[in-house]
């Protein structure tokens, strides 16, 4: 595997929203912990992470979660470290987690030049966006859950042409497609 990549993991409703309006909560998947290969793929992946990349609301979101669970994903987040990207102090409860508030894509190669793996990003939309327009992702994990959001906030904000690589459905209906710009080869 290429330790120079990130990889944006993000789910997304049916009819493509990244974030639901606001009133709709915000079911990350359908039935999740009742669908063991959804949870099991979920682990294997974010396994790969060398470092997790969040922004800062993500960020408090994952802290206040993740070091309380067991099993596969939780061990995953929560021995890989953690980068949250903050124009702002915030405090980092979560161990191993490192503060980064410079430009977003000398950050980003500050991480690729550290060797610290692969970089999986986890939105937020708004700061999902902002890796996308910046250019920095090299493979778009997206994770589609069986709802439609009739509205919300979208990934993607510019045309952006992808070329699908892989396809994983799971019993509940969330979809695992995995997508890389069409120049990657």
């Amino acid at each position: 595997m290429n330790t120079d990549l990130v990889i944006l993991r993000h789910g997304l409703s049916l009819d493509g929203y990244g974030a639901a309006p606001p009133g709709v909560p915000e079911d990350f998947f359908v039935e999740y912990d009742e669908d063991e290969e959804f949870v099991a793929h979920m682990g294997e992946f974010l396994g790969r992470a060398g470092v997790h990349a969040m922004g800062s609301r993500t960020y408090r979101d994952m802290a206040g979660h993740w070091p309380y669970q067991s099993g596969v994903e939780a061990d995953a987040m929560n021995t890989i470290p953690k980068v949250v990207f903050s124009s702002r102090p915030i405090e980092t409860p979560w161990e191993q987690t490192t503060v980064c508030s410079g430009d977003l894509a000398t950050e980003f190669a500050g991480l690729k030049a550290k060797g610290v793996g692969p970089i999986m990003v986890h939105g937020g939309v708004r700061f999902a966006q902002s890796v996308v327009r910046a250019g920095l992702v090299d493979e778009f994990h997206l994770l589609i859950k069986p709802v439609a959001h009739g509205a919300g906030g979208p990934l993607f904000t510019e045309f952006t042409k992808l070329k699908l690589v892989d396809v994983k459905s799971f019993p509940r209906g969330n979809l695992a497609l995995t997508y890389v710009r069409p120049d990657a080869d």
